[in-house]
Formats: structure tokens, C-alpha cells, sequence
């Protein structure tokens, strides 16, 4: 494809806000948590980044692994460290997002021609109106939205948002529900949400009030630690029983690290 005249600066601006479109999306796909700043940060990077735009035609297997690359190095900048899997599913998740993102914009530069539009090296170029932009971001960040909702029920458990409070401390962290999920406190009867240790560091100093909650599951049986909450709210909607939270370490691994009971949300109507 013979280029046309690119403007950096359009190039920078354009390919920042794509990113951090792209980077919302991955966010909200695996539930994490990360600072605007960091995001705003990692967007900048892949505006540097597009101006491998500039460079000659590159063939397939080296554009390839430097988009990955590229991917790789958004998602340390924007969500930190982890260990080796969760970085990799990370990464995977936005380089796929940008891959589906540059094949929307591909059909709509081969099917329409707009004027200012053009794909070099896999990097979006417009130049194009700041009002079309927006609206064709909106469209494509949307349709991504639409997809991940389609498919929420067949590739993955719905996951909320669990706010804890007692004494007068408070932690917030990301939960699967979990329909095989039966932990209940032996005593009361009531449910227990349990939680890698790494979410309820809040609590830490309360460990006299910690009881011993025996369970068995599928994978076998153990012990976990566990206290009564005051209140929890999920996905901002407050619980009217009394529930226990349960501390485990190491059970769960990926970036969810906490399980809430299907019985516990099921008249709630919490978010996909």
C-alpha cells in the first residue's frame, strides 16, 4: 500500500485514545483493577509505539510477534505485575480486543474507503474529524461490549464486585459466582464467601474473632479461617442475612481471587 502523508502528532493522539479504549475493555473483560494513571500511562506508550506505522511494509511473521510484544508491554504498564499465567491471559485478552478493534477497522476501510482512514503495520491512522472518531470508537468499543455480554453465559461465570465491612474496616475486591459454591458456617448455617488471604489484609488484626469453618467440595475437604461480617454489599446492593467470610491462601490463583455462593446473589439481580 503506498502511503500517504501521516501527521505524527494525529498518528500519537489517535492511537492513545484507541489504547486506552482497548485497555477499558480488557479491564472490564477480566475484571482487575487498575489506576487511571497507569492507564492513561500504558496508552501513551502504544501512541509511541504506532509509529511503527512509519516503518516499511513489515511481512506477517514479524508483525505478529511485535504486536504481541507491543500488547505485552501495554498490559505491564497498565496493570502491574503478576504471576506468569495471569500476564500471559492478560496480555492474550488485549492483543485479541486489538485484534478484533484493527479487524472492525479493516472492513470498515475495505468496504466504505472513508476519507483520512488508513491501516499501516496493523496501526489505525485517521485523519478524520475528532467527531467521527469518537463516534467510531464508541461504535466499536459498544459492539466489543455487546459481544462480551453475548457470550458471558457460555465462556465464563458471572463475577461481581463484594464490599466488606466490620469493625469499622472495609475491603473491596472481585468475586466468581459460583453455583457449586455451599460453604456454609456449621454453627449458624449461614453462607461463607471465601477470599485469598490477599483481600483481606483489612482484617488482619481481627484475628480473635476468626472461626474455624470446616467445608467440602469436589476437590476434596479442609479448614478455612472465617469471621461474621457486619455489612456486604454486592455489586452495590447491601445484604440483609448475616454472611461469614472465609480466608484461604493460595486456592485461587487467577486475577478473581474470591468465590460467592449462587444462593447468596440469585435475588439480587447483580450485573454480567
Amino acid at each position: 500500500m503506498e502511503m500517504r502523508t501521516v501527521y505524527v502528532d494525529v498518528l500519537i493522539v489517535v492511537n492513545i485514545l484507541i489504547d486506552f479504549m482497548l485497555l477499558l475493555c480488557t479491564r472490564r473483560f477480566l475484571h482487575l483493577k487498575a489506576k487511571t494513571a497507569r492507564m492513561i500511562l500504558a496508552s501513551v506508550l502504544g501512541g509511541v509505539l504506532s509509529l511503527t506505522a512509519l516503518l516499511p511494509p513489515l511481512p506477517f511473521f514479524l508483525n505478529f510477534p511485535l504486536d504481541f510484544l507491543g500488547a505485552a508491554a501495554l498490559v505491564f504498564t497498565a496493570f502491574g505485575k503478576t504471576n506468569f499465567k495471569n500476564f500471559l491471559k492478560r496480555t492474550a485478552v488485549l492483543f485479541s480486543v486489538s485484534f478484533s478493534f484493527c479487524g472492525m477497522m479493516v472492513l470498515v476501510y475495505t468496504s466504505f474507503h472513508p476519507k483520512g482512514m488508513e491501516v499501516y503495520n496493523d496501526v489505525v491512522y485517521f485523519n478524520i474529524s475528532p467527531v467521527l472518531l469518537i463516534i467510531l470508537t464508541l461504535v466499536c468499543y459498544y459492539a466489543m461490549r455487546l459481544t462480551e455480554k453475548l457470550t458471558k453465559g457460555r465462556l465464563g461465570k458471572q463475577v461481581c464486585r463484594v464490599t466488606v465491612t466490620t469493625h469499622g474496616k472495609t475491603a473491596e475486591f472481585s468475586a466468581m459466582i459460583d453455583t457449586g459454591c455451599e460453604v456454609k458456617e456449621p454453627f449458624s448455617g449461614e453462607y461463607v464467601i471465601i477470599a485469598e488471604e490477599s483481600c483481606l489484609t483489612a482484617f488482619n488484626d481481627l484475628f480473635f474473632q476468626y472461626r474455624i469453618i470446616p467445608f467440602n467440595s469436589l476437590g476434596g475437604s479442609g479448614i478455612l479461617s472465617g469471621f461474621r461480617a457486619e455489612k456486604i454489599w454486592i455489586d452495590g446492593r447491601e445484604l440483609s442475612n448475616q454472611i461469614y467470610i472465609g480466608k484461604c491462601s493460595g486456592a485461587l490463583t487467577g486475577d478473581v481471587k474470591a468465590i460467592v455462593p449462587y444462593a447468596i446473589t440469585k435475588n439480587l439481580n447483580v450485573r454480567s
